[in-house]
């Protein structure tokens, strides 16, 4: 059986994805983690440590899932879909997303984890000739691009979102940190004549 402070973190993880924060209530989370309502007080101390744990439980998920996809050959690709894929987290869990990256108390080792799974990608930018900036630069606006367009997207009501403002922010930025592939050399002709 499952410990009961984990317990207590997803019965809360999953209220706070299906309901927002107005549905992480003592009486909810006691239910669903199956403990007595002071087992979260004496593991929390409060709910607001009791929501940032249960915001680091949805990005730790969202984390696991982005470490299982392939490296491919084209690492700026990879940016592109980790951008849209960030993006698509935040907007699918908005609750968890403004407590993770909307606040100073946020952090934890999962946003480490996700930040340094960035870093790595961003060096194989680097490895291939393409960053004009370091890699710690990089990140950092990629980072705070993503970060930004996401919460200034979950703070616009869902019919009045710009559809192009994530993609343009994103090749905004890539352009600002990449450089353009060298074009393939071109394969000589050979003479039939000898």
């Amino acid at each position: 059986m499952t410990e009961p402070p984990t317990r207590i973190v997803r019965a809360a993880a999953d209220l706070l994805s299906r309901g927002g924060p107005e549905a992480v209530s003592t009486r909810a989370v006691s239910a669903g983690a199956r403990v007595q309502v002071p087992a979260i007080y004496r593991q929390f101390g409060d709910m607001q440590e009791l929501l940032h744990a249960a915001a680091r439980e949805v990005l730790a998920g969202y984390i696991r899932q982005k470490a299982k996809h392939a490296p491919t050959d084209d690492p700026v690709a990879e940016v592109r879909r980790g951008w849209d894929t960030h993006v698509a987290f935040g907007l699918a869990n908005p609750a968890a997303y403004v407590l993770i990256y909307g606040t100073a108390a946020a952090g934890g080792s999962e946003h480490r984890d996700g930040y340094a799974m960035l870093e790595a990608l961003v060096g194989r930018i680097a490895e291939a000739g393409r960053l004009k900036v370091s890699v710690a630069h990089a990140a950092q606006l990629i980072h705070a691009g993503a970060c930004g367009v996401t919460l200034s997207l979950i703070s616009t009501p869902e019919g009045e979102r710009d559809p192009k403002l994530s993609p343009l922010m994103r090749e905004t930025v890539l352009a600002s940190i990449t450089t353009t592939p060298a074009p393939e050399p071109k394969k000589e002709r050979v003479s039939a004549r000898a």
